[in-house]
Formats: C-alpha cells, sequence, structure tokens
C-alpha cells in the first residue's frame, strides 16, 4: 500500500495479519514506522530516515530489495543446519555416554570422540558460508 497516511497503514496492517497470519512490512520514511512497529517483521531501507531505521528490526544497508529474498533464504537453510548440528551432537553425547558405561570406550577415546563430533559441527556449519 503507497500514498497512504500513516494511520491508514498501520490500519492496513492489522488486517493483513488478520487474513495471513504473520506479516512483514518494508519501510523508509517517517510515515512508514508505526506500520514497521505493527508488522511482525519490520525491514527499513538503510537510506531512509532515523524513525524508520530505529523502529524496524531488520535494516538493509544497502537499498536492495531481493536482499530481502537472500536472507529469508539463508535464515531457512540455517535453520536446517542448526537442527542438524543438535540432532547430530546429542546422538554423538549419548553414543559416547553409553559407550563409556559399558566399558567399550575409556576415557580419552571418549573425549577424542566429543572433539571430533564438535570439529564435524563446526564444518556442518560452514557450508552455510557458500552462498
Amino acid at each position: 500500500m503507497a500514498n497512504c497516511m500513516p494511520d491508514q497503514k498501520v490500519k492496513e496492517m492489522k488486517q493483513l495479519k488478520q487474513r495471513f497470519g504473520s506479516v512483514g512490512m518494508v519501510g523508509d520514511g517517517i510515515n512508514d514506522a508505526p506500520a514497521l512497529a505493527a508488522a511482525d517483521i519490520g525491514v527499513a531501507m538503510g537510506g531512509g530516515t532515523d524513525v524508520a531505521l530505529e523502529t524496524a528490526d531488520v535494516v538493509l544497508m544497502k537499498n536492495d530489495l531481493p536482499r530481502i529474498a537472500k536472507a529469508m533464504d539463508l535464515s531457512k537453510r540455517m535453520n536446517k543446519v542448526v537442527k542438524q548440528n543438535i540432532v547430530f551432537s546429542i546422538a554423538v553425547i549419548l553414543l559416547l555416554i553409553t559407550g563409556n558405561f559399558t566399558q567399550f570406550l575409556d576415557l580419552p577415546l571418549g573425549v577424542i570422540g566429543h572433539e571430533g563430533s564438535t570439529i564435524l559441527v563446526i564444518l556442518n556449519g560452514l557450508r552455510l558460508l557458500r552462498g
């Protein structure tokens, strides 16, 4: 919605929230600030006013809107990698604890296994750097 007064934008934002649930708002001006605050995620353009920059949850330093889609894609990939790392870490710890209690593994091998799994978790996280 363009060319609206601030109260009209907030009203539209509330209607969109009722219709869709979660709503994001992109703006750069003083009259966008109330709608940015009312949105679930407010995105301000880097060249915008101070009020918009302070109100928004996210600030795009360059006025490049396609970066929002890239950020959302990266966020989805990050959530997937974090979940993988948590499941892997818990599985390794349970395996090492079980191996230690059954005396299949002694403590030095358990420490080496734990540190090795930490390196694998780090390497898995580094996959996110590949654009």
